[in-house]
C-alpha cells in the first residue's frame, strides 16, 4: 500500500459531498431514524459492516433510540479502536442567516445545523472507515464504529446504550471526533486529553408563610433561597492541574406565595461542572456548607435530577496520561496527517466522552474539525479541518493496528 492510496476515499470532494448530505437531514435529538437509515445505507454501500442497535429507555423519556454500530476484523488478536460520533443535533435556533439544512459553502466554510457539533466528525469517522477497508490487506485487532442517537439531549442515551448492552466491552482505547479546538477555542489540532465533567441539580426551600403586613412572622423562602445562593458563589472549588477547577452556574429560581403572603417555598436549579474528585457526595456537602454559612432559618432539600439509572444522572470527569502509549500514537498522528504538532487542551465541558473514559475506563481522545457557532445560528465547519479530521484518524488505525 502506498502512503496515496487513501486519498481516493479521503479526499475535499468527497468530505464535502458526504457532509453535505448528513447537514441536509434534519435529526434533532429524539428525531433520528432518518439520519441512522442514511448512515446504515451509507455503510452497506460503501462495503462495510452495518447493523442498527435498538434501544429503549423506560423510566424517564420513554424513548426507543437507534445506534448504527459495526466493525471491521482482521487477521488476528489485537486491539479493538472505538470511533464514536453522535448523529443527532440540537433543535435549530433562531438568527440564522443562511439557511440551517442548506449546507452551503463560502470562503472554505460549510454552514449548517451539525456541520460543527458533529456531522463533520461522522463524515471524517465514515471516510476514514471506507479508506482503510479498502486499502489494508491485513492488519491486527479490530476497528468497532458506533454512530449514536442523543448526545444532544439530556442523558446521552445512546452511547449509554452501547455501554449498558455490552456493545464496547473489548474495546482498548476511543476517539470521539467532536469539535475539540472550536469548543476550546485552541488552533487546530487540537487533541483533548480529558474533560470536565457534570452534575444538575436542585435545591427547595421550605420557609413559613405569613400576612405580607407582618413578614417578620414568616420565614421568606425566596429569601432564604437568595442567601444559598449567594453563598453557593463563594464555595472554594477544587482545582486540578489539567482540568482546572470546576464552575456553578445556577440555572432558574422558583418561589412564591399567595398574595399579600410570605412566600414559604422557593427553589433553584444548578448545574455544576466537576473536576476529578468531586462527585455526588463531594457536591451535597458542597450545598450543606453553603446553607449553613448563610444561616438559614428554614429547611432545605437537595435533589441531583431524576435519571433512567445511577450511572447516567450526571457525568464524571476524566483524563488520559500524556505517557499512555495510546497518546504517543495519536499524536504522532496528528503530526503526520497535519504536518503540525497536537495542541493538547482539556474539554470544559460534558458529552459522550465522558462515559467512554469514566465509565467504560477507556482512553478517550477527543479530535475533531474547527470552526465557530456551534449550538447556535450560522454554525460553520471549516472543510479543510475536515478533511485533516479523517486523514488523522485513517493514520491511527494504521498505526495502531498495522505497522
Amino acid at each position: 500500500m502506498s502512503n496515496s492510496d487513501h486519498r481516493k476515499y479521503i479526499n475535499s470532494e468527497r468530505v464535502e459531498k458526504l457532509l453535505r448530505q448528513l447537514v441536509q437531514i434534519h435529526s434533532p435529538f429524539f428525531h433520528e431514524d432518518e439520519i441512522m437509515e442514511f448512515v446504515h445505507n451509507w455503510l452497506k454501500e460503501h462495503g462495510l459492516n452495518a447493523e442498527y442497535h435498538k434501544f429503549h429507555e423506560k423510566k424517564i423519556t420513554d424513548f426507543r433510540g437507534t445506534n448504527v454500530i459495526g466493525k471491521i476484523i482482521g487477521n488476528s488478536e489485537g486491539p479493538q479502536v472505538l470511533l464514536n460520533g453522535h448523529l443527532d443535533t440540537v433543535n435549530i435556533c433562531e438568527g440564522w442567516t443562511k439557511d440551517p439544512l442548506g449546507a452551503e459553502v463560502e470562503d472554505g466554510k460549510m454552514y449548517g445545523l451539525g456541520t460543527l457539533d458533529m456531522k463533520s466528525g461522522d463524515a471524517a469517522i465514515m471516510l476514514a472507515l471506507e479508506a482503510f477497508n479498502n486499502t489494508v490487506d491485513d492488519f491486527n485487532g479490530e476497528i468497532l464504529y458506533t454512530f449514536v442517537s442523543d448526545e444532544e439531549g439530556p442523558y446521552g442515551l445512546g452511547t449509554d446504550a452501547l455501554i449498558l448492552d455490552g456493545i464496547i466491552d473489548d474495546a482498548d482505547v476511543a476517539i470521539v471526533p467532536e469539535p475539540s479546538g472550536g469548543f476550546t477555542g485552541v488552533e487546530f489540532p487540537c487533541l483533548c486529553l480529558g474533560a470536565r465533567g457534570g452534575w444538575k441539580y436542585t435545591v427547595e426551600l421550605k420557609g413559613k408563610s405569613a400576612h405580607g403586613a407582618n413578614p417578620e412572622k414568616g420565614i421568606n423562602a425566596i429569601n432564604e433561597a437568595s442567601k444559598v445562593m449567594l453563598e453557593l458563589e463563594k464555595s472554594e472549588l477544587k482545582s486540578h492541574e489539567k482540568l482546572g477547577p470546576g464552575s456553578i452556574c445556577v440555572l432558574d429560581v422558583e418561589g412564591g406565595g399567595e398574595p399579600m403572603s410570605v412566600p414559604d417555598k422557593a427553589s433553584f436549579s444548578v448545574f455544576r461542572h466537576v473536576t476529578i474528585g468531586e462527585d455526588r457526595k463531594y457536591l451535597r456537602k458542597e450545598v450543606a456548607d453553603a446553607a449553613a454559612r448563610a444561616d438559614i432559618e428554614g429547611q432545605y432539600v437537595m435533589n441531583f435530577r431524576d435519571a433512567p439509572h445511577k450511572d447516567n444522572g450526571g457525568f464524571l470527569s476524566y483524563v488520559v496520561s500524556e505517557s499512555n502509549p495510546y497518546t504517543k500514537a495519536i499524536k504522532e498522528s496528528i503530526e503526520s496527517a497535519t504536518g503540525k504538532k497536537s495542541n493538547n487542551a482539556y474539554f470544559s465541558s460534558v458529552g459522550d466522552f465522558n462515559y467512554l473514559g469514566s465509565r467504560a475506563k477507556l482512553p478517550t481522545y477527543v479530535i475533531g474539525a474547527n470552526g465557530e457557532n456551534y449550538h447556535s445560528a450560522d454554525e460553520y465547519v471549516e472543510l479543510d479541518t475536515v478533511l485533516k479530521t479523517a486523514e488523522i484518524i485513517f493514520d491511527y488505525l494504521i498505526r495502531i493496528l498495522v505497522d
